[in-house]
């Protein structure tokens, strides 16, 4: 009989071994979003944390965007708590999951615990993004209508082997960390509903639990034969009508060259309308707007058609005050979802005007575009419409190094944009992976 536990981690070991430069320098783009979103995160959220702070253990690793040290494990609920909250995190659309929130996160914590150097945190990210996304390809969509939450699911398991690769782990330790990282995956999406802010709890802790389970490496304790696709393994419990092909298949592509980029701050699933709507913006009155409506496939419709906005989070995750907000404002960033924004009437009363519908055809095309199209009938009978295949960030159409600078400088500033910059893209072969981090430095920091 197959192992499919075995076949996936010497699938990943083989695939490890075609790792080329220019992969390596993909990897250096997803630490620096990284970091620019986390840090921007924790100067977003830096009072929220202060209680919790104030009793944590002492240790190496660094909460970023502040002065606070601990231990690996704590740094890692905040980091990752941090890393999604803005929802400007990175993702993948074929595999449904955000990646760098957890198995980055993790990583750092087992970077500075363990002096890791520069070229096996790199390698690390490129194998947990590989990881993760493999596990969430064989169990979606099923897995996401189950109403399971990829990133903290496989975002687990992505975190863990990452971490496994960075300390360079061997076939059986990797069997050891798989195990413990699958029997620690959790993450529902109802921790997302009315207006919840906890859902970026789910990769803080998938990427503390991934930590752990890497650390579990070290030891020797015997495992399951095959805890992927035993009778009561992940697939069989994870999702309805799974593929297990898919975490194993070759590929002549790195699944980190397929992840996506946000330039905007709200879920992904919102991105193709927000599009749509700026491009649209100057040619209409927005006062004479009758009523919006907009197409899209069935996944961005349940969770994010809603018009009721009860928070900052409610409102990332809502197409229609997505829409509403970039027609108004004529910019979806991190501002256009503050309190002061999701409290203006003129906002509020055209979200109520958007109506979100699938459309069967864009169904069918998921996840191979993630399409969106918005018709704006107006008062005097005339119809606008635009459709938007590919939204910006996308492998189709990606950011470039240019545009994920500029949207450093525009979180956290120039001076810090550039530090940045300085310590990421100089990161160099066995140089140990280190993190400086200043309150002086950081000039857009809400103190």
């Amino acid at each position: 009989m197959q192992n499919l536990a075995v076949n996936f981690l010497e699938s990943l070991q083989a695939k490890s071994q075609k790792m080329t430069e220019e992969i390596l320098v993909k990897a250096k783009d997803c630490l620096f979003d990284y970091l620019t979103v986390t840090e921007a995160g924790a100067a977003a959220n830096d009072k929220r944390w202060q209680n919790y702070c104030k009793n944590v253990p002492l240790g190496k690793v660094s909460v970023l965007g502040t002065d606070v040290m601990t231990d690996g494990k704590t740094a890692c609920i905040i980091n990752g708590y941090n890393a999604h909250s803005l929802e400007l995190d990175d993702g993948q659309r074929f595999a449904m999951i955000h990646l760098g929130a957890a198995i980055i996160t993790a990583l750092h914590s087992a970077a500075l615990e363990y002096s890791i150097s520069s070229e096996q945190f790199l390698k690390g990210i490129v194998m947990g993004y590989e990881a993760a996304c493999r596990v969430a390809l064989a169990i979606q969509p099923s897995h996401k209508k189950k109403g399971f939450h990829a990133a903290g699911t496989c975002g687990t398991i992505g975190a863990a082997i990452g971490v496994a690769y960075a300390l360079d782990m061997n076939l059986s330790q990797m069997k050891t960390i798989l195990s413990v990282a699958v029997a620690s995956s959790a993450g529902m999406l109802e921790i997302q509903e009315q207006g919840s802010e906890l859902k970026p709890y789910n990769l803080g802790r998938a990427a503390m639990d991934g930590l752990a389970a890497a650390y579990m490496g070290f030891t020797d304790f015997g495992t399951p034969d095959d805890i992927l696709g035993g009778e009561r393994g992940f697939l069989a419990l994870f999702s309805d009508d799974s593929n297990p092909v898919k975490a194993i298949e070759e590929q002549n592509y790195f699944e980190i060259e397929r992840i996506y980029v946000k330039p905007y701050a709200a879920c992904r699933h919102c991105h193709s309308a927000i599009e749509a709507a700026l491009s649209v913006r100057d040619k209409i009155d927005i006062n004479a707007i009758k009523e919006i409506h907009v197409e899209t496939y069935s996944l961005a419709v349940k969770g994010h058609d809603h018009t009721q906005i009860l928070g900052e989070m409610s409102a990332k995750l809502s197409i229609p005050y997505s829409v509403a907000v970039a027609l108004i404002l004529g910019k979806a960033d991190v501002s256009a979802f503050d309190n002061e924004n999701i409290e203006r009437e003129d906002i509020l009363n055209l979200t109520k005007k958007v109506r979100v519908a699938e459309n069967p055809e864009f169904s069918a095309n998921s996840s191979q575009k993630r399409i969106a199209k918005i018709l704006l009938y107006m008062e005097d009978g005339a119809i606008l419409g635009k459709q938007i295949d590919y939204a910006k960030g996308d492998p189709e159409n990606p950011m470039t190094r240019e545009n994920l600078k500029e949207k450093a400088v525009a979180l956290l500033g120039e001076n810090r944009a550039k530090q940045l910059i300085d310590l990421v893209y100089n990161m160099y072969g066995s140089n140990v992976y280190c993190y400086e981090f200043s309150r002086k430095n950081c000039s857009k920091r809400k103190e």
